[in-house]
């Protein structure tokens, strides 16, 4: 089952437990800022290699805007992984909520 979060229930859930930050978009939208302790994935690649990309259940699926992101979440659902989450509003949603990106 895939739910839905918003950026607050994110910190949240990754504050309190260990949880898989997977950022979907493209390595020019991840140089422009994302959510700290995320790790980049891009979809194609995600698409291409799921089960090697995706470590373990207990996963926050991250994007701009959150189309992409529940993508990845619906593939890594039919790809037997569990505990998933969309981030709504994807990283807009998180800095319209007052948390910062990274910017490596």
């Amino acid at each position: 089952m895939i739910s839905a979060v918003t950026a607050k229930e994110a910190q949240e859930l990754m504050v309190r437990g260990d949880l898989d930050v997977v950022d979907v978009r493209e390595p020019r939208e991840w140089s422009s800022g994302h959510v700290p302790g995320a790790r980049l994935v891009p979809l194609d690649k995600l698409r291409a290699s799921l089960k090697s990309e995706l470590r373990r259940d207990g996963i926050i699926f991250v994007c701009a805007a959150g189309v992409r992101s529940q993508t990845a979440a619906r593939l890594a659902e039919a790809g037997g992984f569990g505990q998933l989450y969309n981030l709504v509003g994807g990283t807009r949603g998180w800095v319209e909520a007052g948390l910062p990106l990274v910017r490596d």
